[in-house]
């Protein structure tokens, strides 16, 4: 299957249509479930639903669910990069 120039730029083109302040939800991934709770409390600016999700069927990593009222996209993307950066952060999606 071949997928034409025209469908991949229509395909990438679109972003979706955020109406803010809205609720949002970053899974937040580390090796240590206390430690990525403060990591998040640190990064957030304002009081943040934080709900434990799963853990890796090793048991080395896990993940927690982070809930927030965002006012705007530069403070979602902010939050997301700031997240991102911490030390006791693996991954955020």
């Amino acid at each position: 299957m071949q997928i034409n120039t025209q469908e991949q730029q229509q395909c990438t083109a679109k972003t979706p249509e955020i109406t803010y302040p809205c609720l949002w939800l970053y899974k937040v991934i580390g090796e240590d479930a206390t430690a990525l709770a403060r990591a998040i409390n640190t990064v957030c600016p304002v009081s943040a639903t934080i709900v434990p999700s799963k853990t890796s069927s090793g048991g080395k990593y896990c993940s927690l669910n982070v809930e927030i009222e965002i006012a705007d996209e530069a403070t979602r993307l902010a939050i997301y990069q700031n997240l991102k950066n911490h030390l006791a952060i693996k991954m955020v999606l």
